[in-house]
């Protein structure tokens, strides 16, 4: 089978050759440079090889504002002590390189380089392996399985709404089950990388000289819910808070009654900290708003197993309670009081609006009748970013920067993110050929439908040629759709796409691959395999 791995055509990979490609190239830049500082120890390895990612082209090319932000961090002054790299010898961590040669420490980066590989090979391997064998390490869940069981009513807390009608629409895609994947990933990330090397911190200045009433960089304990403006120049009420005249001010996740608060073990080392659980509320909220929108655009009959919220409530008011939620969801981002989290999270919303938009074409130049190129796919992985893996991969990267997580750390959870919300994309839109309405809980086949060429349609098109016609006219004439879902199942289009999945499921493994060795580590990577394996 050829798989598509990279924007370029090839043969399939092992699960090591796929992890040593990522790295590679993630260090492409790198190790090419002249100028680059000699890797002076263990640690320095494992930052280049498993954890090297500002300067990577995946990231970059799929999403260039965040290389800004990337690159506005300081380099850490200490590299991380990561501690799962056993492969490299006592004498070779101590060696000082200072009296090398130039044959010497190109040798000695070749050993840090190969361990490397082979930590981030073995990993992949070893998730795999266990996911034939259908051994489930750890279940994903029960490791914030405290924070999980809560999400929801927190949610619902920051959409209360002094008018019913806007209250109940709000409110109505959280009555339902959901998967909650979003929310659960950054709840992961954040106790994964609570475990990682922190970035320095800048110089305190003395009491003195700190300028008077300057706000916090970031939110306390509480504080999340504290609000930055005047309440009487906000002026807006919220029943589900203590009262009219103070919306916003009880702390949802520290009051009195709320079964979250922290025991005094927990508040002095708090693995997940209060930003980071807002953030995953957060997270949510944005995803919510972005289903309100969708059903709309797509005239969606169902969600959840019942009745869309545009079938409910219709469309004027669907589209208003999306746009409630994500006024919310800005105003809980703001008062996180970090300025970049805020940035990569707005940027989500534009991206959204960018795939939509993405998506009104099926080909860059959008022909009456196009011709299967690699570019297609492109295009098609790049909407898919915009519209899936963003959010995943922003609100990731929040996570770790929230913790305090250094540069590395930071950009790994982004490549996870980033590679996970790829890959969940490309089984979602495989599913949409495999599976029922009843086992989906919402329509089967609306892609073409809607005149949506996906993955599996895409692969199928590589060798049907007959399919351009059909892609070109979005599939509006009758029979089209059913047509082009027959050629699709004679084809390989939907292993393709699986396939595609994998590789991308490999390379988010592959990029925590450096992370200290924890539980939430393991559910990230339980995660990974989950989305491969998932029926709906």
């Amino acid at each position: 089978m050829v798989v598509c791995f990279g924007g370029a055509m090839g043969v399939p990979l092992t699960p090591a050759q796929r992890a040593a490609s990522i790295l590679q190239r993630q260090c492409r830049l790198s190790t090419a440079s002249s100028a680059r500082p000699a890797l002076t120890s263990r640690t320095a390895a494992a930052t280049r090889s498993a954890a090297c990612f500002s300067s990577s082209s995946s990231s970059s090319s799929a999403n260039p504002s965040s290389s800004s932000s990337s690159s506005s961090r300081s380099t850490p002054t200490s590299q991380p002590q990561y501690t799962n790299l056993h492969t490299l010898s006592r004498i070779e961590r101590s060696r000082p390189v200072a009296h090398l040669g130039p044959a010497q420490m190109q040798t000695r980066q070749s050993s840090a380089w190969a361990a490397a590989v082979s930590v981030a090979g073995n990993i992949v391997n070893n998730a795999f392996t266990r996911a034939k064998k259908n051994e489930m390490t750890i279940d994903p869940l029960r490791v914030v399985a405290k924070e999980m069981k809560f999400l929801i009513g927190d949610v619902r807390k920051l959409l209360g709404s002094g008018h019913p009608s806007l209250d109940r629409a709000a409110k109505y895609y959280t009555q339902a089950e959901g998967k909650h994947m979003r929310p659960l990933i950054v709840l992961l990330m954040s106790r994964a990388t609570y475990v990682c090397p922190k970035a320095p911190q800048p110089p305190q200045l003395p009491q003195q000289q700190q300028p008077q009433q300057q706000p916090p960089l970031q939110a306390s304990a509480g504080g999340v819910d504290v609000s930055i403006s005047p309440l009487n120049v906000l002026s807006d009420f919220n029943p589900a808070w203590s009262s009219p005249s103070a919306p916003f001010t009880t702390p949802s996740s520290f009051s009195s009654s709320s079964p979250t608060t922290p025991t005094p073990e927990e508040a002095a080392t708090p693995e997940i900290l209060p930003t980071q659980r807002r953030l995953a509320e957060i997270t949510e909220l944005i995803h919510t708003a972005s289903l309100l929108h969708d059903d709309v655009i797509d005239h969606s009959e169902s969600r959840r197993g019942a009745p869309s919220a545009n079938l409910e409530f219709g469309n004027k008011m669907a589209v208003l309670a999306g746009d409630f939620l994500l006024g919310r969801a800005s105003v809980a981002l703001a008062r996180l009081r970090n300025a970049e989290v805020v940035e990569l999270l707005a940027t989500v919303i534009a991206n959204l609006v960018e795939g939509e938009f993405m998506q009104l074409k099926n080909t860059a130049s959008d022909e009456a009748k196009p011709v299967w190129s690699e570019s297609t796919l492109e295009y098609y992985l790049q909407k898919t970013y915009l519209k899936t893996a963003s959010l995943i991969s922003k609100s990731c990267r929040a996570a770790a920067l929230l913790g305090g997580a250094d540069n590395a750390s930071v950009d790994a959870a982004y490549l996870y993110g980033k590679n996970l919300g790829l890959a969940f994309q490309l089984v979602d839109d495989m599913l949409d050929y495999t599976r029922s309405a009843k086992e989906l809980g919402k329509p089967a086949g609306a892609d073409l439908e809607l005149g949506l060429a996906t993955a599996p349609l895409l692969y199928a098109w590589r060798d049907r040629p007959e399919l351009g016609e059909l892609v070109g006219r979005k599939f509006n004439q009758p029979g089209d759709a059913r047509r082009a879902r027959e050629i699709v199942l004679e084809t390989d289009g939907i292993e393709q796409t699986r396939a595609l999945a994998q590789d991308y499921a490999e390379r988010a493994i592959a990029a925590i691959s450096g992370f200290p060795d924890s539980e939430a580590k393991e559910g990230l990577i339980e995660m990974a395999i989950k989305t491969l394996k998932r029926q709906k």
